[in-house]
């Protein structure tokens, strides 16, 4: 059906395009049986996640693996109708994040106990988030030499552009909101932190002093955190849906001579990736948490964020998480877990950009001595603060690892690593998550307020 109608405007102008989104919508209504039936929602999540997999690989058998899946009329019209279920619940999910994080941290500090050590608390956070960079880093550079990741390439033109870096200075100035509407219009998460912060800590001095008017304002708070409490439980129960949807576009839109063409670089992230789970599980496992107990609560979040490729777009599900299911303290899981979202990604900020470093080195053949370590993990670390958790972001991370380290210059080589960005940035993000998530455990820990009952308790927080 040549026909603009069909072609431009539903999209829907082959056979097997309405025959996989009949597939689809039938997997969706088998989902939402599952989901009536009282599956809980753990299980649903992991079966979306297996169902959109399964849908994926198929759409690509059918098509016969093309090199460039965008121009199989069917896979781009099939993917089109999927967007509308994937990409609808992560844009859902996003409308939740600043008031989530302005509310709920600006709550959390009106009932905070008298006493409550809020500086502890940032270099707590701040400390472990950095130091967990640097390891991912280490771990990238070391994997990136130990395999002569970049050997043999040459240098190539691209179209992309490295992107604008700014000086530290200026990074860590951008923190501090001079207009905090602007900063929740531009999604600038640490920015609304900030202002939650001082708004919080200053009204809740203006409520120990005695202060009547303040009691309407905690009342309001109140009244607003169960409100976005509820809200968020409702469209975080749409998980199992989405990420069948998402899932399967990722996978049916990625063509295999794509990830052929860069199968070290794949598989030394993601050998990586899983380096760092077990330090991950070390960590918290030094600090007393059971690490079995740990994954097994925390993978709705891990499962999101692996289908999701977004940080941010994981974040209401993050401190949920923490708080019912983890026993985290709610100013510890809403400040780490926010923070987490913009600086300390374990994935995205940490091992990827340390393997673009060793991989431009190697293609500009550049010698990798000790000096080049140390510099690559200070500048990775330092560059980690800012990165916004959005789909893509990670890009900017290696512009800023790149520039940091002297190899600006040949960022159009790293073309043939953005064209695999999508299925490397569902590991990455994966470990972004879990990252916040451990951090969380350890900050807590620190500060003292850890429930490990609830955290120990292996029905804690099931719906």
């Amino acid at each position: 059906m040549n026909i603009p109608f069909f072609t431009d405007y539903l999209m829907l102008s082959n056979s097997l395009s309405i025959g996989i989104i009949a597939v689809f919508v039938l997997a969706l209504i088998g989902i939402y049986v599952l989901q009536r039936k009282g599956t809980s929602f753990g299980n649903l999540v992991i079966i979306g996640t297996i169902v959109g997999a399964i849908l994926g690989v198929a759409i690509q058998v059918i098509a016969g693996f093309p090199d460039d899946p965008s121009k199989v009329v069917y896979i781009k019209e099939s993917t089109k109708w999927f967007s509308l279920v994937g990409g609808g619940f992560i844009d859902l999910i996003r409308m939740l994040v600043i008031p989530i994080v302005f509310i709920s941290i600006v709550h959390v500090i009106l009932h905070m106990e008298a006493g409550a050590n809020l500086k502890k608390l940032v270099v707590a956070m701040v400390s472990t988030n950095l130091g967990m960079v640097a390891v991912a880093a280490i771990v990238g550079l070391i994997l990136g030499n130990a395999f002569g990741l970049g050997q043999g390439f040459d240098i190539v033109e691209s179209g992309k552009k490295i992107r604008e870096i700014k000086p530290m200075v200026d990074t860590f100035r951008a923190l501090i909101p001079s207009n905090p509407i602007q900063a929740a219009a531009e999604t600038n998460v640490i920015g609304i932190v900030v202002f939650a912060i001082i708004l919080g800590s200053v009204a809740r001095l203006l409520k120990q002093t005695g202060t009547n008017s303040m009691e309407i304002f905690t009342k309001l708070f109140d009244e607003l955190h169960q409100l976005i409490s509820w809200v968020a439980d409702f469209i975080i129960g749409l998980m199992p849906y989405g990420v069948v949807a998402l899932l399967a576009s990722t996978l049916a839109t990625r063509g295999l001579q794509a990830i052929l063409d860069m199968g070290l670089f794949v598989v030394l992230l993601y050998v990586g990736l899983l380096i760092m789970f077990v330090v991950q599980a070390i960590l918290i496992a030094s600090f007393g948490y059971n690490p079995i107990t740990y994954f097994k609560k925390a993978k709705a979040p891990l499962l999101l964020a692996f289908t999701s490729r977004s940080s941010m777009g994981v974040l209401p599900l993050t401190v949920e998480t923490l708080t019912k299911r983890l026993g985290v303290n709610a100013t510890t899981a809403n400040t780490v877990a926010s923070f987490g979202t913009t600086a300390g990604m374990q994935g995205c900020a940490g091992v990827f950009p340390a393997l673009v470093v060793v991989y431009i080195s190697n293609v500009a053949g550049i010698p990798f001595d000790l000096t080049m370590y140390i510099m690559s993990v200070i500048v990775i670390a330092i560059g980690s603060v800012g990165i916004a958790g959005v789909p893509g972001t990670a890009t900017m991370a290696a512009s800023v690892s790149l520039s940091g380290t002297g190899l600006g210059a040949y960022f159009t080589s790293i073309s043939p690593i953005l064209a695999i960005d999508p299925l490397i940035d569902m590991g990455r993000t994966c470990l972004n998550v879990s990252g916040s998530l451990t951090n969380a455990l350890v900050v807590d820990k620190i500060m003292g307020t850890i429930d490990k009952n609830a955290y120990n308790n292996p029905t804690q927080g099931e719906e």
